[in-house]
């Protein structure tokens, strides 16, 4: 039986969560339909370029993504206390880059002046939009929405483009955020539509590493890469602490370790996969306490979909204490 949204997103308890949409129809998101041959492509680039406008408006970080043939994964960080921050006409001017906003709303920014009851009117609109740009169903509905109107005009048909509600999935601790984000990075590559982490286009971890090559570029002096033609969301900053000096909201561990654990993964799990497995342990492993051993168990939970939250280190203990029970231990 499905859950009410509120049972699952308590901020709380976290501001990490994996969300994931899975495409109804046999038109895939992205890819070559087995069917008619046609190939819809394409529709990668609508999604990523629609996170990268959705990135600039909510209060909604985005630390991980991925987009495969029929569904896509996110891993997003809710930032209420940015939302509280903003004034009440950029509320309304981020708002309505994304929708008309109500008559009143619209007066009142083409200069209008109001009444005193209206003006108490707009407040609470204004209340409830500033709610909504840091509230992940709203991020979701304005993503989901404008692909699936886009590819029904494309195809003209109508009817659902996404087989039902978004999935969601707390992340409640480091160690359950970083193991959902590998897994979300690598998703190309355990499908074996990609040989490494820089070929798995329209995933966070290539956009990443494309980000560092450039840096190092620019800091050698020479010449940076083409931008590539499609406009990419602004990625979660990585830090060692949980905020930058200017308030900004990281992720709390270094981008290279992030980078070496995710590779490292996905060698390690996959056995269809090549190639060398180094003998010493990412460095973000060992400042979570994690054995090399315990990490394969952690990335594999993820998978589970019928999870809602994920504990990492509670996922490690309550596996543990199975093995030792067969075990007779």
């Amino acid at each position: 039986m499905t859950r009410p949204r509120s049972q699952l997103v308590s901020l709380d308890a976290t501001p990490y969560y994996h969300c994931m949409s899975r495409c109804v129809r046999r038109a895939w998101l992205c890819g070559k339909d087995p069917l008619s041959g046609r190939s819809f492509d394409h529709r990668k680039g609508w999604l990523v370029e629609r996170l990268a406008l959705l990135g600039g408006i909510f209060a909604i970080n985005i630390a991980a993504y991925a987009v495969m043939s029929n569904h896509f994964h996110l891993v997003l960080h809710i930032d209420r206390q940015r939302a509280r921050r903003w004034s009440d006409d950029e509320v309304l001017h981020r708002w309505t880059r994304l929708y008309k906003g109500p008559p009143l709303v619209q007066r009142y920014l083409a200069g209008s002046s109001l009444m005193r009851a209206e003006r108490q009117e707009l407040k609470g609109l204004i209340r409830a939009i500033r709610a909504k740009l840091s509230n992940i169903s709203s991020f979701m509905a304005a993503l989901n929405v404008y692909v699936a109107r886009r590819a029904n005009i494309e195809d003209e048909c109508t009817g659902r483009f996404w087989e039902g509600r978004f999935t969601s999935q707390a992340l409640l601790d480091t160690a359950g955020l970083i193991s959902c984000m590998s897994y979300v990075d690598l998703n190309p590559v355990r499908a074996g539509i990609a040989e490494g982490l820089e070929s798995s286009d329209f995933t966070s971890i290539q956009d990443r590493i494309l980000a560092l090559q450039t840096a190092v570029k620019a800091e050698d002096g020479n010449k940076l890469a083409t931008p590539a033609p499609i406009t990419k969301p602004v990625l979660m900053a990585f830090g060692e602490i949980e905020k930058n000096a200017d308030g900004a909201a990281v992720l709390p561990f270094r981008v290279k370790d992030y980078i070496e654990l995710t590779e490292w993964t996905g060698r390690c799990i996959r056995g269809d996969k090549t190639g060398y497995i180094a003998a010493n342990i990412p460095p973000i492993l060992e400042s979570l306490g994690i054995s090399p051993g315990q990490w394969q168990v952690l990335a594999l939970q993820v998978q589970k979909q019928s999870i809602s939250m994920l504990n990492g280190l509670d996922a490690l203990a309550k596996h543990e204490r199975r093995a030792a029970k067969r075990k007779g231990v």
